[in-house]
């Protein structure tokens, strides 16, 4: 929407009507009772089996609330529901599922903290008025996004598959969600500042400076008239670094709480860019829509958004590049990456600007230690070859408006039956993290959004990851790295290490996309989990060198205990890991059946 609500507030809400409502409560209630169900938050009773269902019956602790519905169980514990089923009784009378008021019922099966709850209930209420927004206003069926852009895909999106507080956004009024929110996909020009080098700090990889990112990121005419506002001021251009803030993080924490800077001259607002920018999925990395070539931006937002403030820390910035160059490197060298086309988008650059008085009075971590920084990344359009485009993983769990599935459509489109197109995909996908993990004991957090798909003919041909300094750990004590990537290290237990493939491989992608071909296509989970099964056994195989490896961190165990994302965000919404140690003290699901056990000694099916 162009036009600003200011002028008219009641455009504010004009998404919101009783269908529309009542539809987005519907198919939230089904994720809340099929992930909340998932991780053993809630425990429905099983009334009876009809016809491959089972019918349950779910009651809050005073009775007052009950739900019934109908779900088939699948691997990993998998609630598949049968949205239309689900049925609420208040106080004996019927009434429309809602989301909002489960959680009211049921926070003392959620565990939530009561001084919590109400800023769980207004992340809950933030992410139905989103789905509403995107009923309302549409997006494109399944069918248009076959051949749709990056970018289109992109701002599709409807947030993270196992968080029910996943698009919560805090802090963002009516008229910043219509501005800044992925899914309303309108560009907008970023502010940048100047920031004194007594306080600002430039890191960037080694064969990129501060003045060749400058030189890449504004034109000369932007460039002379920032040096010009300085001047005007009194102030010499060589002793400030040039950085792009969001225009939320100005209008909204920066202008106030970096005032004492402000007035002295040592942090200067210099006005808006030329260009403009879409969010991505992330909500705070920004694609430059105006000079497509030029880096990704990612900046602080001090928005409270699914588990954490999303500031960024001076500290990960000062390192980012050299841990993204090091990991790079380390990519480039490796024969079977590279035979994959596994390759990083590379955070090459940063800026960031400490806070001397809050640095000095706080001595733990806190989000006002986080507020000022910028990141500079690659932009995955430069590694494309003819033919080729570019899709975001989190597609492939994709429904539209009409309850139609993306990758039904990708696999009917590419004329691949559905095994062989899953076998294409986990070799892109899949096979380049076994490596890396099995080589050099490194984890990414390979989830949907963090993952772009390069495609063709609608079919992954490999894998590019991205946010890299922030999200991946090596958990191998005693291997060489250059003091830069030591932060990465992170002691772990034997048990532990396989943790990070099990809950963000297994049970936070592959389960969702087993269980919309079993839902969408009818394609047996068996099947499905024989195939994931065989990828670990080709890369075994066509590995014998990591024999002791395979043995010592078994992907074949019996039984696995997967990370409980929500009870994360409930036990604390401002943060769900510990950044020192993510894998420390972290709650579970419980014990699932391991679902490629049973293919343990299967022979390879190439």
């Amino acid at each position: 929407m162009k036009l600003s609500i200011a002028l008219a507030p009641e455009h504010a809400v004009a998404h919101l009507n009783p269908g529309i409502w009542q539809q987005v409560n519907r198919l939230h209630l089904r994720k809340i009772l099929a992930e909340f169900a998932h991780e053993r938050i809630i425990n429905p009773e099983l009334i009876r089996q009809e016809d491959d269902w089972n019918y349950y019956r779910l009651s809050s602790r005073d009775g007052h609330t009950v739900y019934d519905f109908k779900a088939r169980m699948l691997a990993l514990n998998h609630w598949y529901i049968d949205t239309a089923s689900i049925n609420r009784l208040y106080q004996g009378e019927a009434a429309a599922p809602d989301a909002m008021a489960f959680v009211s019922a049921f926070r003392e099966e959620m565990g939530i903290a009561e001084s919590m709850l109400p800023v769980y209930m207004e992340e809950v209420s933030s992410t139905l008025c989103g789905a509403a927004y995107m009923q309302h206003y549409g997006k494109p069926t399944v069918n248009s996004l076959l051949e749709a852009d990056y970018q289109q895909i992109e701002g599709t999106m409807t947030g993270h598959p196992r968080f029910i507080a996943n698009n919560g956004r805090i802090g963002f009024d009516a008229e910043d969600y219509r501005r800044y929110a992925p899914e309303t996909a309108q560009p907008f020009p970023l502010v940048w500042l100047a920031g004194h080098k007594g306080e600002a700090i430039f890191s960037g990889i080694s064969t990129l400076s501060y003045e060749q990112v400058i030189l890449q990121e504004l034109d000369e005419e932007t460039q002379t008239d920032f040096k010009a506002q300085l001047e005007a001021k009194g102030l010499r251009p060589e002793d400030y670094l040039l950085l792009p803030v969001h225009p939320w993080q100005w209008f909204n924490k920066l202008s106030n709480i970096f005032a004492p800077d402000i007035a002295r001259n040592r942090l200067v607002c210099l006005g808006y860019s030329k260009d403009n920018y879409l969010p991505q999925q992330s909500i705070r990395t920004f694609y430059n829509t105006s000079q497509p070539d030029r880096f990704y931006v990612k900046t602080a937002l001090a928005i409270l958004n699914m588990g954490y403030v999303r500031g960024l820390s001076p500290y990960f910035m000062k390192t980012n590049p050299g841990i993204n160059e090091w990991l790079h490197d380390l990519i480039v060298d490796d024969t079977y990456l590279q035979q994959k086309g596994f390759c990083i988008l590379r955070e090459v650059a940063s800026v960031s600007y400490g806070h001397r008085l809050f640095n000095a009075a706080i001595p733990e971590d806190s989000p006002y230690k986080k507020m000022l920084a910028c990141l500079w990344r690659e932009s995955p359009g430069r590694k494309l070859k003819p033919g080729q485009k570019l899709m975001t993983m989190a597609a492939l769990l994709h429904i539209d408006n009409d309850g139609a599935a993306l990758l039904p459509e990708l696999i009917q489109a590419s004329g691949l039956d559905t095994a062989s197109w899953l076998k294409r995909y986990l070799d892109s996908y899949f096979s380049p993290l076994l490596h890396c993990f099995y080589k050099w004991d490194l984890v990414f957090m390979p989830h949907g959004e963090n993952l772009i798909l390069v495609m063709e003919d609608h079919v992954p041909v490999r894998a590019i990851m991205k946010d890299i300094g922030e999200e991946i750990s090596l958990l191998n004590p005693d291997m060489e790295v250059p003091e830069v990537a030591r932060r990465l290290m992170v002691p772990v237990t034997d048990e532990a290490r396989t943790l990070p493939l099990f809950t963000q491989v297994f049970d936070s992608i592959l389960r969702f996309i087993s269980a919309i071909l079993v839902e969408h296509t009818g394609f047996p989970e068996t099947v499905f989990w024989s195939l994931v099964a065989d990828c670990i056994h080709d890369y075994q195989q066509s590995h014998p060198e990591y024999k002791t490896a395979y043995e010592r961190f078994n992907l074949f165990v019996p039984h696995i205990r997967p990370d409980a994302l929500n009870k994360l965000q409930l036990n604390n919404n401002r943060q769900l890991r510990n950044r020192a140690n993510p894998f420390m003290d972290l709650a579970t699901v419980g014990i699932l059946d391991n679902p490629v056990a049973p293919f343990k000694n299967q022979p390879v099916n190439l």
